[in-house]
């Protein structure tokens, strides 16, 4: 759940810090004291846009926190399979805003703009009127049936999926495998030719590694002998070379060593040494003669590397590339050598994944059609409750012409809010206000089965009052009690509803604006429930009211 949000340099807010609760949270004020900028905070937290004008007047940015604590052990799997890890259970996005960037971060860490946006969709759901308008669009409908239908769909449909790419697959390769008998004689021939050349060459693993340090040396052959040559005549040759210089010194060490320790250690060593020259001496002489290259042998592994770094520029960049192409070059020849077997074998293929997809396609069908006919049920209850007394709601299931990875099913909700009305869909039928009723049912039957913890709700009293009013404030109680709600309203009787009830405040200086936000007790709570009803003046009666209002909802809560 959302435990707490901090909000600095924000339009009319200098800085203020707000504790949120399980269950029903209630934020009332003023009109203009800065309601919505608070949840809009919410909003810029998450990923939301802004521009420059946001930022407090004189700030240099603008900054926003969110803490959430997390119990639930799906939420935790969905956040480390984003590699973010609850420390302690807590998960602390926040977003520091400046007039022409923003920075980003989870737990302290910077990230990109876009796994913000994945986190926030698995922590929170906001519903103001861009999500409500959301509704409009039947290619959202069916992710609310699977939603509602849970895991059934969920792994039906990872077997509609995986038999819908095996599908795919085969159907490409048939497609791209499709040639008449003068493309398939050129292909061929062209296929014959890479192979050819290929495997003429008989290449070794690694050949070309060894040849280039080879050619190395033989490029600069003469040189390397010359030097080598040098120091052998240094270390190993006439009177004034190294082995004769340590051999003189050895005999003269040799003197003393049997009449001091020391002098006997010191002799041992130069001896170790002169066998180390020696060794080393051996193998320069070796290394000198190997430098001596024919004409002839240079010839041929300059050939030899031309030939390589010839296949390599059409085939690969290294000789197990090259290989790897040839074999797979060997394969299309021989499905083209058999080509009528090679293109039966195909579309037995297709026919078979065809026929598997149709049967996993057909299954996932039936199970959302039964999903479907409970919602629709639901949604329709709910939406009485709503005070849409006549609503008929239906949710319309259509074939779609050719496989998805998403199955078939074409799905769109229908509605008539009158009697008499035949069913259409929403876009032809509902308004802002109530979309957002329909939303809100639609919420509440999905309770039990959103993983979301946190559901904030903005606008949801656009357009209504008395009755139905009442009626959205119990349903917005129902989800209250399996989630944390946040909600702004201007209505008593949702406000009356809450859990936690918030005022937010504007005050005005003689230099600045600030909005503030505080937690109310509850006799705070009824005069803010007073001040709502009353208006400018708040009579007794008014207080009156406010107070049955509030044990009214005690009692709702209840039962």
């Amino acid at each position: 759940m959302l435990q707490s949000v901090h909000v600095k340099n924000l339009a009319l807010i200098e800085e203020i810090e707000v504790d949120f609760k399980e269950g029903l949270n209630i934020l009332t004020g003023e009109t203009g004291a800065g309601k919505s900028i608070i949840l809009g905070s919410v909003g810029l937290a998450l990923g939301g846009r802004y521009t420059k004008d946001i930022i407090r007047r004189g700030a240099d940015y603008g900054f926003v926190e969110l803490t959430f604590f997390v119990e639930d052990e799906r939420t935790e799997e969905r956040l480390k399979a984003l590699d973010i890890f609850p420390e302690e259970g807590l998960v602390v996005l926040s977003r520091r805003l400046m007039e022409k960037r923003s920075i980003s971060r989870i737990n302290g860490e910077t990230v990109t703009m876009a796994l913000l946006k994945e986190a926030a969709s698995v922590l929170i759901d906001i519903h103001g009127q861009h999500e409500h308008q959301s509704l409009l669009y039947k290619k959202n409908h069916l992710d609310i049936v699977d939603a509602f239908a849970g895991d059934s769909v969920k792994k039906c449909k990872v077997c509609v999926k995986d038999a819908y790419e095996r599908y795919r697959k085969y159907r490409k390769e048939l497609d791209e495998a499709q040639m008449d008998e003068a493309q398939r004689a050129k292909e061929l021939s062209f296929l014959q030719f890479e192979v050819s050349e290929i495997t003429d060459a008989n290449l070794q693993d690694g050949e070309d590694e060894e040849l280039e340090s080879l050619y190395r040396r033989m490029v600069n052959g003469k040189r390397i002998a010359e030097v080598a040559a040098q120091a052998y005549i240094h270390t190993s040759e006439g009177d004034e070379s190294a082995s004769e210089s340590l051999s003189r010194a050895i005999r003269a060490m040799s003197e003393i060593a049997g009449y001091d320790d020391k002098a006997g250690t010191l002799c041992r060593q130069l001896e170790e040494i002169d066998d180390l020259l020696n060794d080393f001496n051996r193998e320069l002489s070796d290394y000198s003669k190997s430098c001596e290259f024919s004409e002839e042998e240079f010839y041929e592994t300059e050939n030899r590397l031309n030939e390589l770094n010839h296949l390599k520029a059409k085939y690969g960049n290294t000789v197990p590339e090259i290989l790897a192409y040839c074999e797979e070059q060997e394969q299309k020849l021989y499905k083209l050598t058999d080509y009528e077997s090679y293109i039966d074998g195909l579309e037995q293929k297709c026919k078979d994944a065809e026929k598997a997809l149709d049967k996993d396609t057909k299954k996932l069908t039936k199970l959302r059609i039964e999903q479907a006919k409970e919602l629709e049920k639901a949604i329709e209850n709910g939406l009485k409750d709503l005070h849409f007394p006549d609503v008929r709601f239906e949710i319309q299931a259509d074939r779609l012409e050719q496989f998805t990875a998403n199955g078939r099913d074409d799905i769109e909700f229908l509605i008539s809010l009158n009697p008499g009305q035949p069913v259409k869909p929403l876009a032809d039928v509902a308004s802002g206000g109530e979309l957002s009723r329909i939303m809100l049912a639609i919420k509440t039957v999905m309770a039990d089965r959103d993983e979301i913890e946190t559901l904030i709700f903005d606008e949801i009293d656009v357009g209504i009052s008395g009755r139905t009013a009442q009626k959205v404030s119990e349903k917005m109680a129902v989800i209250g009690k399996q989630h944390q709600v946040i909600c702004i309203t201007h209505l008593a009787q949702i406000a009356a509803m809450a859990d936690h009830h918030y005022v937010i405040e504007k005050t005005v200086g003689e230099t600045d604006t600030r909005t503030d936000i505080r937690s109310v007790s509850e006799d705070e709570s009824v005069k803010e429930l007073a001040r709502i009803l009353g208006g400018a003046k708040i009579t007794d009666a008014v207080m009156q009211n406010a107070k049955e209002m509030k044990e009214l909802a005690k009692q709702v809560k209840l039962d």
